[in-house]
């Protein structure tokens, strides 16, 4: 099983590249071809650019490629902090992702219209650049819609980052604003046109900051090591399950803070080496020292798994 660190900044990478290729896609391509109620300017810069918009198309596929694993890693990673939130992150990155990829093949076949491999001679002129019109409206209109599932996917991600201890409170809060940011500019596009261009600009600005702040935390720091007994609680000897993997998930992210948090586990480390009595006897003696004392059932049943290890 992989470290939280490791997966962290794998996230780290793949959210990166999320943010590289959808910028280049939907933030310069889209932009540069399409003019809203212009079909001749419209079909003018597919025609000249057509190279970059066959790149943009690439682009907006990969991007949807890399935000579903990136979204799987994060699942992984935050799964135990929360296992209903890290499914609708999940399910809310599929939904965004399908209707990309979707708004990039009507931008595909607006570009295989102006450039004439679809042959559209009978509506003219004008009627196959207004065809191509239809191609990139249907496209710029479906990236909006997406935008929905792009800033609703931000609510669970914050909630998972704030609730697990591994990344900073303020971080996870900026995630959720973020998400209401994303729904107020996609409502204010499609119910008040006009007001949506003025508050476009200002709506772009948390998600700005959350996003890459999100990216850095990542790729630099990761997750916080001594937050990893936080996120994943030893709620009671009597989840004995739950308290094994805990053990596991302390000792990747840090062997001394796994020891000084479990006594029992850093015994246990010390007979490593392939002695099943010394593990045994270690066991045992841990056992023995919490008889009588409150709790001390939960500590003969912790004693009996490690006496259970011992003959493995």
């Amino acid at each position: 099983m992989s470290s939280p660190k490791r997966l962290a900044r794998i996230a780290g990478l793949l959210y990166l590249l999320v943010g590289i290729f959808g910028g280049f896609a939907e933030g310069y391509v889209e932009p540069k071809m399409y003019v809203a109620g212009n079909a001749a300017a419209t079909a003018a810069n597919v025609v000249a650019n057509a190279g970059l918009v066959r790149l943009g198309v690439v682009a907006d596929l990969l991007d949807g490629t890399f935000f579903i694993l990136l979204a799987l890693t994060l699942y992984i990673l935050l799964k135990d902090v929360h296992k209903s939130m890290a499914r609708a992150m999940l399910v809310l990155v599929i939904l965004a992702t399908g209707i990309t990829c979707l708004s990039a093949l009507f931008e595909f076949e607006g570009l295989r219209v102006a450039t004439g491999a679809v042959d559209l001679t009978a509506f003219g002129a004008g009627g196959s650049n207004a065809m191509v019109l239809l191609m990139l409206d249907a496209q710029h209109y479906g990236l909006l819609v997406a935008q929905i599932f792009f800033g609703l996917w931000l609510a669970p991600l914050g909630y998972l980052a704030y609730r697990s201890g591994w990344f900073p409170k303020a971080l996870g809060v900026v995630l959720v604003a973020a998400c209401a940011s994303y729904l107020v500019d996609m409502l204010a596009a499609f119910l008040l046109p006009d007001l949506g261009k003025v508050i476009h600009g200002f709506a772009s600005i948390l998600p700005a900051i959350a996003e890459p702040a999100m990216v850095l935390y990542l790729l630099i720091v990761g997750v916080r090591t001594k937050a990893c007994s936080r996120a994943h609680p030893r709620r009671g000897l009597s989840h004995l399950r739950a308290a094994s993997y805990s053990d596991a998930t302390l000792s990747s992210c840090d062997p001394e803070l796994s020891s000084r948090t479990n006594p029992l586990s850093g015994q246990r480390h010390q007979a490593e080496g392939g002695d099943p009595e010394a593990i045994d006897h270690s066991c045992r003696v841990q056992a023995n020292r919490g008889a009588g004392e409150p709790g001390s059932q939960g500590r003969e049943a912790e004693g009996q798994i490690c006496d259970d290890e011992g003959r493995g």
